[in-house]
């Protein structure tokens, strides 16, 4: 989601973090014939699994091993005539009698082959780690892309897909997450599937209400003490002021990275990127920069680009989950108000559709039934689902409304005060982590 501005971003600034390098090492399959290297029990017994199409070693530094694997999936999983794809998701083992974490990624798992990438509940409990990654996404993209099957409802039978087929290798407790739009898909898993794991965590996911759902304005609005506000709106505003330099740089900044930015004109990107600003800024907690009249027109735009540069306009390396935000996932809006007397673009009502979406899928109708679903799910049940937001994350705007939460034994939601969309478990504060990891700790027991 923007998740999105940043969520491939973040993907990448997360694991890039701790791991300088790593290493694919396709599985000779003819160590199977070879005294020195036979093929490991897991590597027989995930080859022998109905549907699956490769397996392959890849480096791990943290487990015993580590595997691709790819599977044949049904394009639609309520009419297998309509096709097939073949889905990626990354096995990393740390015993056939330790737990499983299933990570429901929301976009491409690439990073399943970085040699020290580990989730840090399967770091704390030692489990075996699933990353799944998402259809529509990078090596699990169908066949032709129809976009009809882009939907939470058939990612939700991807994954029950795969948990029945590796429940039959790992069949002790299994646990589910997910990360900012893979929360969300924990979330939608669970719904659908509310059996087929032990407990889940989803961290950051929104259950947003319509394509543009209106939460996210006046909670972004409300962030941060009265200077932190001013500050950002006067960034802003400085940008707008000084748009007959500003503009320039942009194209010089856009031909040099060689984007293609004909879907708007130089003027409206500008826009777009200073409306973009404080959601960005405050979904990473990244320090709003003071602007006076010392400050350079170099220094102000370098600042802009950092935190709302115009790549998330004009490169279209997520258009799968802006089709699925546009059907059912939702999204946010901006706040034009205090910047109506400086804007070219006036009205940024369905941006969604204009600027991010193709042009097979410029007719897709919001449709509610997927937050209801979630939503009534959580109210009339009590599963063990541990939530975890930042506090000035934006996209707590549409975290699980607290009535959800009303006498239930088993569901607990986290907010790290101060927190960003970085948020995770390690990063509370003492008391909070240590409550959250004694109520997973205490799941696993039962």
């Amino acid at each position: 989601m923007k998740i999105l501005r940043n969520i491939l971003i973040v993907t990448v600034a997360l694991f890039s973090a701790t791991v300088v390098t790593w290493a694919s090492e396709p599985l000779d399959r003819s160590v199977k014939k070879s005294a020195q290297a036979p093929a490991s029990e897991l590597c027989v017994k995930l080859e022998a699994l109905p549907g699956v199409v490769s397996v392959d070693k890849v480096g791990t530094e943290r487990f015993l091993e580590r595997y691709r694997v790819k599977i044949t999936q049904p394009v639609d999983h309520k009419d297998p005539s309509k096709g097939t794809f073949t889905q990626r998701f990354y096995v990393s083992h740390a015993g056939f009698d330790r737990p499983t974490l299933m990570v429901a990624e929301g976009y491409a798992a690439k990073y399943g082959e970085v040699a020290r990438h580990r989730e840090e509940i399967s770091d704390r409990f030692n489990t075996n780690q699933i990353i799944v990654e998402h259809r529509y996404f990078d090596e699990s993209t169908p066949d032709p892309c129809d976009w009809t099957y882009m939907t939470g409802e058939q990612e939700a039978a991807d994954l029950h897909a795969i948990n029945t087929l590796m429940r039959t290798i790992y069949p002790g407790k299994w646990i589910s997450t997910g990360i900012s739009k893979g929360g969300q898909n924990t979330m939608i898993y669970r719904a659908f599937y509310p059996d087929d794991v032990d407990f889940s965590v989803p961290y950051v996911g929104p259950v947003c209400f319509d394509v543009e759902d209106g939460r996210h304005e006046p909670f972004i609005s409300d962030i941060g003490d009265d200077d932190h506000k001013a500050k950002t709106r006067a960034l802003q505003r400085e940008v707008l002021e000084r748009r007959a330099v500003m503009t320039p740089m942009l194209e010089a900044f856009i031909a040099d990275k060689g984007y293609d930015a004909s879907v708007l004109s130089p003027d409206s990107l500008l826009d777009f990127c200073v409306l973009e600003y404080p959601f960005a800024l405050n979904q990473w907690g990244t320090e709003v920069m003071d602007v006076d009249e010392n400050t350079t027109d170099e220094e102000l735009f370098a600042h802009l680009m950092k935190v709302a540069g115009p790549d998330y306009f004009v490169v279209p390396s997520t258009t799968p989950f802006f089709v699925q935000a546009a059907r059912e996932l939702g999204y946010y809006g901006y706040d034009t108000s205090y910047l109506q007397d400086l804007l070219v673009v006036k009205d940024t009502r369905g941006y969604l559709h204009d600027l991010f979406l193709p042009e097979d899928a410029k007719d897709i109708e919001f449709d509610d039934t997927l937050h209801l679903l979630i939503y009534r799910f959580l109210k009339d049940n009590d599963p063990k689902m541990l939530f975890v937001y930042g506090e000035t994350d934006p996209w707590t705007a549409a975290a699980p409304e607290d009535y959800l939460f009303y006498n239930k034994k088993n569901m607990h939601k986290f907010v790290q005060p101060g927190g960003s969309h970085s948020t995770r478990i390690n990063t509370m504060p003492e008391e909070q982590r240590e409550r959250a990891w004694t109520i997973l700790q205490s799941w696993l027991d039962e």
